[in-house]
């Protein structure tokens, strides 16, 4: 029996497992906790019934403290998000 065939399987097999990579090792993500304002909605302040001028002037001063509360909570949902995508992508922050 011809024993040549059977080892130059072999020595193929063991030479082409060898060259494989090995699998890839998965970690879990790292993770950033939303902050509790990005996640609250916006209030607005609501004109009352027969409103007055001091109404209106106070309504517009409350709704524009609002508005900047509105988007700083925005911003850091965002700077939150792009925290994490940089975390994931193994890239530094700023």
């Amino acid at each position: 029996m011809n024993v040549w065939p059977l080892i130059a399987s072999l020595g193929c097999a063991m030479l082409m497992t060898s060259c494989a990579k090995p699998p890839p090792s998965w970690t879990a993500a790292p993770q950033l906790s939303l902050p509790a304002e990005a996640r609250a909605p916006c209030a607005l302040y609501v004109l009352p019934d027969r409103a007055t001028l001091a109404d209106l002037e106070i309504g517009y001063v409350t709704r524009g403290a609002q508005i900047v509360a509105c988007d700083a909570a925005r911003r850091l949902a965002v700077e939150t998000y792009e925290a994490q995508g940089a975390l994931i992508a193994g890239a530094p922050t700023r």
